[in-house]
């Protein structure tokens, strides 16, 4: 039999629990003039700024920023469609990351019934590091699931020689487009103000799959 091209594809996944957990929290305040409000939103923010600096001294929260501060005006209508008075909305936004989700629970359940605070979706992540060494370990273990496909189609045909020619991310042999993301993380939850004093946050697993496409001649 003449030289035959084969062209698979290989897929792996694997599941890894997270590493760290970052969350962003909001203080908003709002009221008819622009100085007072900006004034309400900072106080509101003082104690949030005071626990998480606490907690970074204590180790329990890894790192945390406060970069995000906006103001915005607004006039409404009356039920006589007659344009009110400006109301004014400051923010500021902070993001923490966390180590245990156990310490993440209590921060928020500590914090989630203070004035003005609303508390947003929970990043769940890994360190850049194990990022790196994993994507690299499913990468290797999707490139072996295409060559044994390949070698399984080849000696299907009788052909026992076979030499690669070509291997890609997903859609870039078969189409030039890039491939999709390889990671995913799953269970980004969010929480209002109102919510239950007692929050439990329960991280999930994160999922690091990775498809490549590979062409063999055999022989």
């Amino acid at each position: 039999m003449s030289e035959v091209t084969i062209t698979v594809r290989g897929e792996h996944e694997e599941r890894v629990a997270p590493e760290r957990a970052t969350v962003r929290v909001s203080v908003r305040a709002e009221g008819p003039e622009r100085a007072t409000t900006v004034d309400a939103a900072m106080r509101l923010a003082e104690p949030l700024r005071a626990s998480l600096s606490a907690r970074k001294e204590t180790g329990t929260v890894r790192e945390w920023s406060s970069r995000n501060f906006s103001v915005r005006a607004e006039r409404p209508w009356n039920a006589d469609g007659k344009r009110l008075a400006p109301v004014y909305y400051a923010s500021i936004d902070f993001t923490a990351t966390f180590d245990e989700a156990s310490e993440l629970s209590i921060w928020i359940s500590d914090i989630s019934s203070w004035d003005g605070v609303e508390v947003g979706a929970v990043d769940w992540h890994l360190t850049a590091e194990t990022a790196a060494r994993i994507e690299r370990e499913v990468a290797a273990a999707a490139v072996g699931v295409a060559v044994s496909r390949a070698q399984a189609y080849a000696g299907a045909l009788g052909l026992g020689e076979m030499t690669p020619i070509e291997i890609a991310d997903a859609g870039l042999i078969s189409s030039g487009q890039p491939p999709a993301p390889m990671m995913k993380a799953r269970g980004a939850r969010a929480f209002s103000a109102d919510s239950a004093p007692s929050m439990e946050y329960e991280p999930e697993e994160i999922v690091v799959s990775a498809t490549v496409e590979a062409r063999f001649a055999a022989r």
